[in-house]
């Protein structure tokens, strides 16, 4: 009964941050925000709410947790009585991991990913990866799939409903945990599922 109780409340929880998501998507917009459709944005996001007007993101980019989009600096205030403002423009298809930081005055190419504790300080290319701090291109977007297909001919692949959280099973956790024993492995078919059966993240409309 008390299982019973608390998965209710679990999914009645689920459908709370849902609705505040989409009603924080509206306020963002509603400020003058560009936000494309099909964009993870998660709550932990630090957006530059008061200048957000200067924010663009384009169509099926994603956030990793506590990035943060900045379009002013106001480090000089006090010394200039001036802040520095500018526009970022984040083109679709662009990925962030988490704790990124992006700066005002930047332009991010469409495809591109950045890695996780990034500063991105200055423009970065289209279809590239771009890491560090300042975040630098360490090498392109087909030079990054092309290693990882590689890759994938002889690493451990799990099958996103078989193994994701929601479908794990003792046995198959047992079973995930012995297979990357020794290195990384490959959870395949979680963007199939989110495209045709709407599963894995809460993406903007």
């Amino acid at each position: 009964m008390i299982g019973l109780i608390l998965n209710l409340l679990g999914r009645i929880k689920s459908k709370i941050e849902i609705a505040r998501k989409k009603r924080w998507w509206n306020v963002l917009r509603a400020k003058g925000m560009k936000l494309g459709k099909g964009v993870n944005l998660p709550f932990s996001t630090g957006i530059d709410i008061s200048h957000c007007c200067l924010i663009s993101i384009g169509n099926n980019c994603g956030f990793g947790e506590e990035c943060i989009i900045l379009a002013h600096d106001a480090m000089p205030n006090e010394y200039l009585d001036a802040t520095i403002i500018g526009r970022v423009t984040i083109h679709e298809s662009c990925h962030f991991g988490v704790r990124t930081v992006i700066l005002p005055g930047v332009t991010i190419g469409p495809g591109s990913v950045i890695g996780s504790n990034s500063v991105v300080a200055n423009d970065i290319p289209p279809d590239t990866i771009a890491t560090g701090n300042p975040a630098k291109v360490i090498c392109t977007m087909e030079e990054y799939l092309a290693k990882h297909k590689e890759a994938m001919k002889t690493a451990p692949l799990f099958e996103f409903k078989k193994y994701d959280q929601k479908y794990l099973t003792p046995q198959r956790m047992a079973e995930m945990v012995s297979k990357l024993e020794n290195g990384s492995g490959y959870m395949v078919g979680g963007y199939t599922a989110m495209q045709e059966d709407g599963e894995c993240l809460v993406r903007t409309e």
